[in-house]
């Protein structure tokens, strides 16, 4: 029962549990509604007799009644929005913890919108189900079970005058959900197309304004929102029509309990007193359907969010041990990657980065020397070969002792919308401030900060929008200096920088590298013509190892991007 609940409702246990009791208590209401009508009954049934008590005894049995559905409804309540609340956080805490451990590959293929709508939407649906349809669903199931019980026992020819209807009406409702979670699930994933449409348009209204897209880009928005708003009315038509019909069919058990009645008091075969009680269930069970009808409509709504949910909880994660590293030799042997399992952007790499060493990576672009540094790091998983780190496979490697022992400079940088002192120091959280300020000044950050209107203090903007490209790349290289790990991985470092300041990194690494295992990527080839190693990769392949007077002798490709890097460097405008 738990897991089902977990997978048709998209809920964590500890939601479970409170649907539970939330469901428990809904159905004692309805019970307490239920004994109201059962008093005016027994109150009948005296009258009827000539058996009538005092008016205090009825008002005292009501009054008692009330109060206990007051503390029943009271509690619903409090258990419902409090627990409601409370799941929200544990959903998405658990969402975010999910995807904390979800490799880089994940994201690759994922759009960020729909990930971010999860996250904030689908939750957010869920949790008005907790709140308003799920609890009340069930304890309208198990409340219906037993009254219909309770009728055929207590006259089966009125019970089932009463329970016909419903029945049908119910079968119609259930034979329509398959129509109502197609069109639902189509209209679901129409808003996630619509919301990374609107995504990218934000994105990318720099080069939407200077290329004079904007109209075509106000059209195509246009069309995406009417696309949209055309699938809405057909997804709720698509809900609205079975269960108005299904609604119009229960109805009829009124109807038809009171001509059974009829019928059976015209022969003399029930009492009056039993009439009007059935005509009261009958009323209140028609009442429960709808509900649960309603219900029921808005839980069909939630399929395709919980399924998003499940698909997120059943991906696969990076696994591996707690290990201790102490040997930093990177051994790749004949690893092989594709993305989106298409052509291998890795075919066959084989080369080792010795400790104490530096060891570049240079080929034309998109021969998968940024490739390389991902699978070593691991933010990404290969899918043929090894990568050992100190004889390890570094797949049977937790990602979390792995990381603790690399820093990754990227060419993308990212950075937050925080003070230049806390984007630093999450290279190392506990790091003191002067050991930020030293990292900084050591990646040459301080000329600009010092200039900054609040210096370190200063935020810096959405992914350092206040930042030039330099200014991001040399606080990410500050952050890389910092953490201090004995892996350092590189990736065009120089690309944002100019000669002068490109120098004072190479001072500052100089100083970085000693006793660790260094795998830098440069496009720059002067810069990197004194690393102890030289990786030439072409198409996926390693061409040549060597050093750089070796290799101009033994690697025509090296030679050609000598030729080449030359000539850039000649060329002027």
């Amino acid at each position: 029962m738990k897991a089902l609940m977990k997978r048709k409702f998209g809920l964590t246990d500890s939601g479970v549990r409170a649907v539970r009791r939330a469901a428990l208590i809904s159905f004692f209401v309805n019970a307490g509604y239920m004994a109201l009508m059962l008093i005016a009954m027994y109150y009948g049934n005296h009258v009827l007799n000539g058996a009538a008590k005092s008016a205090l005894y009825y008002l005292g049995i009501i009054a008692v009644t009330l109060v206990v559905l007051y503390v029943l409804i009271d509690r619903e309540y409090v258990l419902t929005f409090n627990a409601t609340y409370k799941e929200a956080t544990d959903l998405r805490l658990e969402i975010a913890d999910r995807l904390k451990k979800l490799p880089l590959s994940y994201f690759s293929r994922h759009d960020l919108s729909d990930l971010s709508q999860t996250i904030m939407q689908d939750v957010t649906d869920i949790e008005h189900a907790m709140s308003h349809s799920i609890p009340r669903c069930i304890a309208y199931v198990f409340f219906l079970i037993v009254m219909v019980i309770l009728m055929l026992i207590s006259n089966p020819v009125l019970g089932l005058a009463a329970l016909i209807p419903l029945a049908a009406g119910l079968v119609l409702m259930f034979l329509s959900q398959k129509a109502q979670k197609r069109w639902t699930e189509k209209y679901f994933w129409k808003m996630r197309e619509t919301t990374e449409a609107f995504q990218e348009s934000i994105e990318l209204q720099r080069e939407i304004k200077s290329c004079g897209f904007e109209e075509e880009n106000y059209q195509a928005t246009a069309r995406a929102l009417d696309a949209a708003e055309r699938l809405r009315v057909r997804s709720e038509l698509a809900q609205a029509m079975p269960l108005l019909l299904s609604s119009t069919i229960m109805k009829l058990s009124i109807g038809l309990v009171a001509v059974v009645s009829a019928v059976l008091l015209r022969a003399n075969t029930i009492q009056l007193i039993y009439a009007i009680g059935f005509l009261l269930a009958s009323v209140r069970l028609v009442d429960a359907v709808s509900g649960m009808e309603d219900y029921f409509a808005e839980i069909f709504f939630l399929e395709a969010r919980v399924k998003r949910i499940n698909e997120l909880r059943n991906t696969p994660t990076q696994t591996g041990e707690e290990t201790e590293l102490k040997h930093f030799d990177i051994e790749l042997q004949d690893v092989r990657f594709a993305y989106n399992d298409e052509t291998n952007v890795i075919n066959g790499a084989s080369f080792t980065a010795k400790q104490d060493q530096v060891t570049a990576i240079v080929g034309p672009s998109g021969c998968g020397k940024s490739t390389i540094l991902r699978l070593v790091s691991r933010l990404y998983d290969y899918d043929h070969g090894s990568i050992r780190i100190d004889g390890r496979d570094i797949r049977e490697i937790s990602t979390d002792a792995l990381f603790d022992k690399v820093s990754f400079v990227f060419q993308d940088v990212i950075l937050f919308n925080a003070s230049v002192l806390d984007n630093i120091r999450m290279g190392r959280p506990d790091a003191a401030d002067e050991e930020v300020r030293q990292a900084a000044r050591l990646a040459n950050c301080e000329d600009f900060v010092l200039k900054m209107p609040e210096g370190y203090n200063t935020i810096i903007g959405e992914n350092g929008s206040k930042l030039s490209g330099g200014e991001r790349q040399r606080i990410s290289i500050a952050r890389a200096l910092l953490k201090n790990a004995p892996i350092l991985l590189l990736d065009e470092i120089s690309a944002s920088l100019d000669v002068e300041n490109e120098r004072k990194i190479q001072d500052a690494l100089n100083r970085l590298i000693a006793g660790k295992t260094v795998i830098i990527v440069s496009h720059r080839l002067k810069s990197i013509e004194k690393a102890d190693q030289i990786v030439v990769m072409d198409a996926g392949k390693v061409d040549a190892v060597g050093t750089h007077d070796e290799l101009l002798d033994k690697s025509a490709l090296y030679r050609r991007l000598i030729e080449k890097s030359s000539l850039t460097e000649q060329f002027v405008y």
